[in-house]
């Protein structure tokens, strides 16, 4: 076995039970999922979003970002627009009543993240995060990267 590979399998590992741990608190405390914050966090950052900016965002398929927007709008939390020059295409924008679920729940998932990686020393922090950025970058510059 390469040296690679259990280094793969603890970045699956810790990133799973991280994402399950804020999940959680967050389904608790606000009543929505981790997966759900994350595309009304991409909605409210990316001006003019659209599906194909979250899925571009996620790495998820036009599909299941589709069936997860329509589920944000059942909840009243975001709404489809038409886009103003493509017809064919919508906007996707939160309401206010997703605004607050999304200022409600920001603190909820830095203090989780916070406790969560306390351990781990400012400078080891800042060491993980330049090397899952660099790693990342080249991901996603490449056409694996893309969900099929």
């Amino acid at each position: 076995m390469s040296r690679v590979t259990p280094v793969f399998v603890d970045l699956v590992r810790v990133e799973t039970r991280l994402y399950n741990a804020v999940s959680a608190r967050l389904r608790a405390e606000q009543g929505l999922g981790l997966g759900q914050f994350e595309m009304l966090d991409i909605i409210d950052r990316v001006p003019g979003c659209r599906v194909l900016d979250i899925v571009n965002e996620l790495a998820i398929t036009v599909g299941a970002v589709s069936k997860a927007v329509d589920r944000l709008e059942a909840a009243g939390w975001c709404l489809r627009v038409a886009h103003p020059q493509d017809r064919r295409s919508s906007v996707l924008r939160l309401t206010p009543e997703g605004e607050k679920q999304l200022a409600a729940s920001r603190p909820i998932v830095e203090s989780e993240l916070l406790s969560l990686t306390a351990a781990i020393s400012a400078d080891d922090l800042a060491r993980i995060a330049s090397t899952l950025a660099a790693l990342r970058a080249t991901l996603e510059a490449g056409a694996d990267s893309r969900p099929s």
